[in-house]
């Protein structure tokens, strides 16, 4: 991806794909509409023309001069950007809340007003967010066969059981079915990294709720091989084209640190007090979104 700053490019890109066009679904995606999936079904829905004729194929071949035209209004192909956000507690993932509450987009200039976000944080909740206008990158951010992981630092009300820890790895039944965590480590009595490649919502919140404890802090602090770091709450930056590919690429696990994973034996022994270093920073295993230097664990008092 390239800009300015090297991070962006546009649907048609090089002679060939001017020469054949692109896929119906990949341009509305690099129109800011949404992911493949979701142009797929506006698509199946008569919902786009092209030239002034109506299309129900997301595989149709669309020009570079061919009009394009979403509920009646033309649509173009947009710069691609990407970037992370410090998403505070307190906004809505949304570009509208019929609430009435601030949403994230208020901390966005109007030009970024354009970019979805990659799968939502709750209301109370803080950390790394992903928005881009990247269909394919959001299909596989969020595809559960990619197996992206998601890194929390969680703070409970009250101590945790060691037992009801090793249950976060073999699954926690809820009304919603049967969660599960990917990798579980106890910083302290009440606070915990907690590593999901699923995405139910409000999924921590719920298994914590199913066995007694309520999250008094939620922080996302890793997205597949990108870290929080230092990015200030409220703040955002682009991403560079190698900070993009290591959302989609976990890091590998540390040799020696005692962190419990789903079928490992330490996680069915119950709880084991691991490193209590932050895994936020730059040393977390993935690339960091802010400047080098240390910081404070979310939720260290």
């Amino acid at each position: 991806m390239r800009s300015s700053r090297g991070a962006a490019r546009f649907a048609f890109q090089g002679t060939a794909a001017m020469a054949e066009g692109v896929r119906l679904n990949k341009y509305l995606a690099s129109c800011g509409v949404g992911s493949r999936r979701a142009c797929d079904a506006l698509v199946q829905e008569g919902r786009v023309e092209i030239n002034g004729q109506p299309c129900l194929n997301p595989a149709t071949r669309v020009a570079e001069d061919d009009h394009v035209r979403l509920d009646g209004r033309r649509v173009a192909a947009r710069e691609v950007r990407t970037i992370a956000l410090n998403k505070p507690r307190g906004l809505v993932c949304s570009r509208d809340d019929e609430l009435g509450r601030e949403t994230i987009f208020s901390l966005l200039p109007g030009s970024l007003g354009h970019l979805n976000h990659v799968g939502r944080l709750d209301l109370e909740s803080e950390g790394l967010l992903i928005l881009t206008n990247d269909g394919e990158l959001s299909q596989a951010l969020l595809h559960p066969s990619k197996q992206v992981e998601k890194e929390y630092v969680v703070t409970a009300n009250q101590p945790v059981d060691p037992e009801h820890v090793a249950k976060f790895l073999s699954g926690i039944y809820t009304e919603d079915g049967k969660f599960t965590a990917s990798e579980v480590e106890r910083l302290s009595p009440r606070r915990f990294r907690v590593v999901l490649t699923s995405g139910h919502k409000r999924q921590i919140r719920v298994m914590f709720r199913a066995l007694g404890y309520q999250v008094q802090r939620l922080v996302r602090i890793r997205i597949g091989g990108l870290n929080l770091d230092n990015l200030p709450p409220g703040k955002w930056r682009p991403l560079e084209p190698d900070e993009i590919g290591s959302l989609l690429s976990n890091p590998k696990r540390r040799p020696g640190r005692r962190t419990r994973r789903a079928g490992d034996d330490a996680g069915r022994r119950g709880g084991t007090r691991g490193d209590t270093r932050d895994t936020g920073g730059g040393k977390g295993g993935g690339k960091s979104t802010g400047k080098r230097g240390r910081r404070r664990p979310p939720g260290r008092r």
